[in-house]
Order: C-alpha cells, then sequence, then structure tokens
C-alpha cells in the first residue's frame, strides 16, 4: 500500500469513528458499573472514541439558578451535544435510578432560554443504551424507569438489548466484578447493536 493510500484509510478510519460518552451512575470510585463500562470499553476497543462524563460539580437542580446556567451545567450540555451517542451504566437505588442521574437528567430537559420549549435539546434525538450491574434484580427496573423517563425526554434509544447484571456474591465479597459468559455474551452482543445502531 502507497503512503497515500496509508493517510487515506488513516483519514476515512479516522473521519467514521463515533464519539460515545459513558455516563456512569454511581458515584463510587470502584463502582460495579464503572468497571462493567470499562469492560464494554475493552469490547468496542478502536471502533469509537470513548470518553466519560464528569459531572461531579453539577448543583441540585434549582430554578432560582438556571438561568443563566451554572458553568457545570453548561459544560454538562456541551459535552452531550458533542457526542454521537450515550450509553449509561447505572445501579439499581430503591427499584429505581440514583437521585444524582435524575438530577443531571433533569438539567438536561430544561430549556437552554427561558420559557423556549420548542427548541431542541441537548438529548432531544441522542442515541442511547443501557446498562446495569446491581442486585438480584440485576437492574432491571431501573432500567424500566430510566426507559420511561428519557423517552419523555425524546431520545432515540436503541430498543435492545440491554445488558443487566446480577452480581454474584464473589463480587460483594471481594468488591470486584466478575461476569459470568453469559453477561460477558450479552455485553458483547450490546457492544455490536449499538455500534450498528450508531452507524
Amino acid at each position: 500500500m502507497s503512503n497515500f493510500a496509508k493517510q487515506l484509510s488513516f483519514i476515512t478510519n479516522t473521519a467514521v469513528k463515533k464519539n460515545i460518552l459513558f455516563i456512569i451512575g454511581s458515584l463510587r470510585k470502584l463502582s460495579f458499573n464503572r468497571s462493567l463500562a470499562k469492560i464494554a470499553e475493552k469490547i468496542i476497543d478502536k471502533r469509537a472514541n470513548i470518553s466519560y462524563l464528569d459531572y461531579h460539580d453539577v448543583p441540585l437542580i434549582n430554578q432560582d439558578i438556571e438561568f443563566p446556567a451554572p458553568t457545570a451545567v453548561t459544560q454538562l450540555r456541551d459535552t452531550i451535544s458533542r457526542a454521537d451517542a450515550v450509553w449509561i451504566f447505572c445501579p439499581e437505588y430503591n427499584y429505581s435510578y440514583p437521585g444524582h442521574v435524575k438530577n443531571i437528567l433533569d438539567w438536561l430537559s430544561r430549556p437552554l432560554v427561558a420559557g423556549d420549549y420548542a427548541s431542541p435539546m441537548p438529548m432531544t434525538g441522542k442515541k442511547v443504551t443501557l446498562s446495569g450491574a446491581g442486585g438480584a434484580g440485576a437492574t432491571q427496573k431501573c432500567r424500566a424507569k430510566l426507559t420511561e423517563l428519557l423517552k419523555t425526554m425524546n431520545v432515540n434509544l436503541m430498543p435492545g438489548p440491554q445488558t443487566g447484571v446480577a452480581l454474584s456474591s464473589e463480587s460483594w465479597k471481594k468488591n470486584e466484578l466478575k461476569l459470568t459468559e453469559e453477561q460477558q455474551q450479552e455485553l458483547e452482543k450490546q457492544v455490536e447493536t449499538f455500534l450498528d445502531f450508531i452507524a
């Protein structure tokens, strides 16, 4: 292959790469869901650009501070806007999603200009998929409620498959995510389906 052909191939391959933003629904450093995201990232490899949302400084939603938006909220919106797709890895808290996840989604559902509900918001039409690691229910209720919420935000939610991991007793004891072969295959299937979905 000539140098020109190699350069053209590199440019083409770089151009078609999608930017996928991972949102981890747990703030814990050794989060099982962060570990699940890392496994998904490894499966994706170089087929997409992966980044992780940092939302630790996003304030609780409050209409008194909404306009102008706090800097952290503006950065949140900009990060979402730049992503071609979003993958949410979320634990289940009391049969639902954590409050801090609801908080960032609430900010993302608010108008950018006061009173302007007609203009698109950062998540409008965004391609999204869901996964979660948790207790015996494998985050099923969390993902169901997230689905309901995201649909009200007019996202383009991938219909399936999703990966729900019921953590083993070994994972809980060692504070380390251990996937079964079946769970690994489910995640691999979700990766391949999502890459096709956002292509």
